[in-house]
């Protein structure tokens, strides 16, 4: 897992996809059978290509180096990347409900062997694997694509697992109304995932603050490495992809020399990037005629 790179992950999560649709695990599931939930769960796998596509160019682009129109970085294109995959989720899941809609008045009678079954829970399997190694390489890495494509993944196995369980009772009880109803349930289900991607990714857009943890956890490290200073105050945080952003305002004695409130910067920058590697830190220090009623202060 370590060795592997971001772009790594990225173009395997193009293979995966490959592998589940193209080499008729899905279509190829729902070919044999003519089941309406496995066309759903076809279509999904579709959407997994693209979006691991567009997935793999945003991670080429996130990782290019600060330049002159971009002093920040160009972290933000995971975003772009997981609000373009959240769409598409959504749109599938709206064409899925069509056809099943479309399906319940007719219903038809589709062939459930097991052949067909087999290969539907093979795909499972392989879309199961990499979910996995996607989901714990985002949240090692903060990397929104990445989180966004696993998750998306990780949706495909429960709705998977959903369609086998319910076409098989199907099969069992001769109730054809049920493909079209897992259809349906599928589909809400993969509507549900492709809303959270695209409010999750918004929120990145729109420069959320880190969560309570991470920020309770850069207060106490100011804290501890506040000596010589009096008081931080009006501290923000945000993130931006892989990069995390940190600013505050340091209150030092009106008589300290540059040198002495440079060093105490030094400090608590060192002491954040320990924590927090590659954190961009601003300071704006200011004398003691600033300080606030509220704030945090030396232990």
């Amino acid at each position: 897992m370590e060795r592997l790179s971001t772009q790594t992950l990225a173009i395997g999560s193009v293979i995966v996809s490959l592998l589940v649709l193209v080499l008729a695990l899905k279509i190829g599931a729902w070919w044999l059978t003519g089941s309406v939930a496995l066309y759903s769960d076809a279509l999904e796998s579709l959407v997994n290509v693209v979006g691991a596509l567009i997935a793999w160019v945003a991670l080429r682009y996130a990782q290019k180096p600060p330049d002159r129109g971009h002093n920040y970085g160009h972290y933000k294109a995971e975003y772009f990347s997981a609000v373009a995959e959240g769409s598409m989720i959504i749109i599938a899941a709206l064409l899925i409900v069509g056809a099943a809609v479309s399906s319940i008045s007719d219903p038809g009678k589709p062939d459930l062997g097991p052949v067909g079954l087999g290969v539907n829970a093979i795909a499972m399997i392989v879309n199961l694997s990499w979910a996995r190694v996607l989901i714990a390489a985002a949240n090692k890495r903060s990397s929104p694509a990445l989180l966004a494509s696993g998750r998306h993944l990780m949706s495909d196995v429960w709705t998977s697992a959903g369609v086998l369980v319910g076409l098989v009772a199907a099969s069992l009880t001769g109730w054809l109304i049920l493909d079209p109803i897992l259809a349906i349930l599928v589909a809400l289900n993969i509507l549900r995932e492709g809303s959270l991607v695209v409010l999750t990714s918004l929120d990145g857009l729109m420069d959320r603050a880190l969560g309570r943890s991470e920020q309770d956890q850069i207060r106490d490290i100011i804290q501890k490495s506040l000596d010589g200073a009096l008081q931080v105050h009006d501290l923000k945080t945000r993130a931006a992809g892989q990069a995390t952003f940190v600013e505050f305002h340091l209150v030092v004695d009106s008589d300290m020399t540059v040198r002495r409130s440079h060093a105490i910067c030094d400090r608590i920058e060192g002491a954040i990037h320990d924590e927090f590697p590659g954190a961009t830190v601003t300071i704006h220090v200011e004398p003691d005629n600033k300080l606030k009623p509220t704030g945090i202060v030396p232990i």
